[in-house]
């Protein structure tokens, strides 16, 4: 689905591509500033992740050292697993 036009001068036709659905004829290529929002989108959840982690190492800094060594040990088994799904995965 393509639309035809000329140029002032009349003499070269150039043709420029519609969407679906679209009733302006507007290009396909047509740049939008989508990019200067997905930047906003990604400061926005870094500086949320900054603050999750924070709060969370001073949880776990209050916890007694019993605890502490629990949660070490099942973080300890879970990237052992973890590590060992992978070399399955890749036969190493």
């Amino acid at each position: 689905m393509s639309e035809t036009s000329y140029s002032s001068s009349g003499s070269t036709p150039s043709q420029s591509w519609t969407t679906p659905g679209s009733s302006t004829g507007s290009s396909a290529f047509k740049s939008d500033d989508s990019g200067s929002g997905d930047a906003g989108k990604a400061l926005l959840v870094g500086v949320l992740g900054g603050l999750l982690s924070a709060a969370g190492y001073l949880v776990y800094q209050r916890l007694p050292d019993d605890q502490k060594e629990k949660l070490q040990s099942q973080a300890r088994t879970l990237l052992q697993q973890r590590i060992s799904e992978l070399r399955q995965n890749f036969n190493i």
